[in-house]
């Protein structure tokens, strides 16, 4: 079916691309329709479309709920989220962050590919090509910023002025949890990296003593806040991050070689030669 006005996606949570590319163009290795396979060479109806997206975080489109979650031999691990009349199918996944029935928002994560993404769309049950559902998107976006919008909300997590050691960072921090986060994840599951035991134990402390202080159901919990942190909690949601961070930073190291531009040669070297 072709797109048309109609169809146009309303969202109160705004709109999100599935994934971005930094610094480049999205790059498709396989378009929607009569395709040609790029191993066999024989012509196919390809159903979706297919993106150059190696372990990338995706997002929620708009506002929906998940409706379906499989694993086949087509297109391996896939997610089936409802926007408005439309369901939009993510394929070919590594790891899955949002089940059946969860309700999501534009901007949240709620998958990692695999190898590629793959990606089919329906309105009221018929086919569309892809491509327009994401141009209808794009379209969206840009219609919220040259209305003074921001086309994804800055979603409300707990209200703290939280800071930690690696505020100075924070940005370059960010970015490299955006390409390593899920490699990060993935190797702790399959046992390729491991918390190092102080860190493990560092945890274990700061929330004893949180729950033996009470900093926990401080306030009414909500989906934002759901341990109800008010603001004596401060100090160790800041713990906690420096924690967290680090082990990130570590793993960073060890596994991938990648360093913090701030960091000095000298803690380079002591990171390398950890075991």
């Amino acid at each position: 079916m072709k797109y048309t006005q109609e169809m146009m996606l309303h969202s109160d949570s705004g709109y999100c691309m599935p994934f971005e590319e930094r610094d480049k163009d999205v790059e498709m290795t396989l378009g929607y329709g009569k395709q040609r396979h790029p191993q066999t060479g024989e012509t196919f109806f390809h159903h979706g479309v297919d993106f150059k997206a190696h372990h990338y975080l995706l997002s929620a489109v708009a506002t929906g709920q998940v409706t379906g979650l499989g694993n086949d031999a087509v297109h391996g691990v896939y997610q089936v989220i409802r926007y408005g009349g439309y369901e939009v199918t993510y394929s070919h996944l590594n790891n899955v962050f949002k089940t059946f029935g969860h309700a999501v928002k534009a901007g949240q994560i709620v998958a990692v590919s695999g190898d590629l993404l793959h990606i089919e769309v329906k309105y009221n049950g018929e086919e569309l090509n892809p491509i327009e559902f994401l141009t209808m998107l794009y379209g969206n976006l840009k219609a919220m910023e040259q209305s003074g919008q921001v086309g994804i909300p800055e979603f409300v997590t707990i209200d703290m002025d939280l800071h930690t050691i690696y505020d100075q960072d924070k940005r370059e921090i960010e970015e490299l949890m955006l390409r390593f986060y899920p490699d990060y994840m993935q190797d702790m599951r399959q046992g390729l990296y491991i918390v190092p035991a102080h860190t493990e134990q560092a945890l274990r402390n700061v929330f004893t003593v949180s729950a033996i202080k009470n900093y926990f159901y401080e306030t009414l919990p909500s989906m934002a806040n759901p341990l109800g942190m008010g603001a004596r909690s401060i100090p160790i949601a800041e713990k906690v991050q420096n924690l967290l961070i680090a082990d990130f930073l570590n793993y960073l190291a060890l596994r991938q070689h990648v360093f913090l531009t701030s960091m000095s040669e000298e803690i380079k070297k002591n990171d390398l030669k950890k075991p």
